[in-house]
C-alpha cells in the first residue's frame, strides 16, 4: 500500500465573511491538486456574496465589500461551480485536505450549499465525505501539548503548523485561499514523510518533544486515517469541554460548556 502522503490530494480552503460557519458566507476559495505524480491543477474563486462582512473578517483577508461587489462572481453563480468541482474530487476518491478543515471550511461549503442549492454537501456531492485530512488535527495529534509561540500567535494555527514543519511563511501572502490551501497540503506531507521514516531518522526537533505521536500516521490508508480523525477530533472536543468546565481560569470557565465533537461535518445549528 502506498503511504497516504504520496498519493493526490485536493487541498480546500476558503476566506470568509466571519468566523461563524453557520453565518458566514465564502468571499474566496482554492481548490488544488497536487501531488501523485501528476501536474498541479489550481482552481480560484473571488465570490461576491451579497451581504457586509464582519470587519474582523476583512481585517485578515483583506478583501472588501467594495471589492467583492465589483470583482467577485454572484455567489448563486459561484457556489454550485464550488461545489461541483469538489463533488467531481470526491467522486475521484482523491481526498481532500487543508488546514481546520472538518470544523470549518467543509461546514462553511455544506451550509452554503443548503443555502444556494437546497442540498447538503454529500448531498449535492452524491458521496460520503469519508476521505478528509485535517493538517490541524494531525498536528495536535502528533504533537500534543505544544505551546502558544505568542499572544498573537496560537499553538496550532496554520502559521505554526507551517513553522513547525519546516515550510516557513510568508505573511503577505497568508490568509489568502490559495497560499493556505497549498501551505496544507505541504504541511500533511511533511507530517506524513516524518511518520514513515523509522524512527531514529527523524528530525532532531522531533526527538526533543516530550510527546510525539508520529506513529500514529504510519501505515494506514487514507480512509483509516479519516475514521481515525473523527476518534481524535472527538476525544479533543471532550477535552476541551472538560478544560473549559473545570479548570479554565476565572472569566473563561463554563460550568455548562458544550463543544461538539463532531468531524467533519457538525449538525445544522440553525437558520443563517
Amino acid at each position: 500500500m502506498m503511504p497516504w502522503h504520496l498519493g493526490r490530494m485536493a487541498a480546500l480552503d476558503f476566506e470568509a465573511s466571519d468566523k461563524d460557519p453557520e453565518t458566514a458566507r465564502i468571499v474566496s476559495g482554492a481548490l488544488i491538486l497536487v501531488g501523485g505524480g501528476l501536474p498541479t491543477d489550481t482552481r480560484t474563486w473571488l465570490i461576491n456574496p451579497g451581504i457586509p462582512q464582519e470587519p474582523g473578517a476583512i481585517a485578515v483577508h483583506k478583501l472588501t465589500d467594495e471589492h467583492l461587489a465589483e470583482h467577485g462572481t454572484p455567489a448563486d453563480q459561484a457556489i454550485p461551480e464550488i461545489a461541483k468541482s469538489v463533488a467531481e474530487v470526491i467522486a475521484g476518491q482523491v481526498p481532500l485536505v487543508g488546514h481546520n478543515l472538518g470544523s470549518y471550511d467543509l461546514n462553511l461549503l455544506d451550509r452554503e450549499c443548503r443555502r444556494h442549492l437546497g442540498d447538503s454537501l454529500e448531498g449535492v456531492c452524491r458521496n460520503p465525505l469519508d476521505r478528509v485530512i485535517d493538517t490541524m488535527l494531525l498536528d495536535k495529534q502528533v504533537c500534543p501539548f505544544r505551546r502558544r509561540v505568542s499572544e498573537t500567535q496560537g499553538p496550532y494555527q496554520m502559521r505554526t503548523t507551517a513553522e513547525t514543519y519546516g515550510l516557513g511563511w510568508d505573511e503577505d501572502a497568508a490568509h489568502g485561499a490559495e497560499y493556505d490551501a497549498l501551505m496544507s497540503a505541504r504541511a500533511a506531507y511533511r507530517m506524513g514523510a516524518i511518520a514513515h521514516r523509522p524512527r531514529a531518522e527523524r528530525p532532531v526537533w522531533v526527538h526533543q518533544l516530550r510527546t510525539q505521536r508520529f506513529d500514529s500516521l504510519a501505515g494506514v490508508s487514507v480512509e483509516d486515517l479519516h475514521q481515525m480523525q473523527i476518534g481524535w477530533a472527538r476525544e479533543n472536543a471532550a477535552s476541551f469541554q472538560e478544560w473549559l468546565r473545570t479548570k479554565a481560569p476565572e472569566g473563561k470557565r463554563d460550568p455548562d460548556a458544550v463543544i461538539d465533537g463532531c468531524w467533519p461535518l457538525r449538525p445544522v445549528g440553525g437558520e443563517a
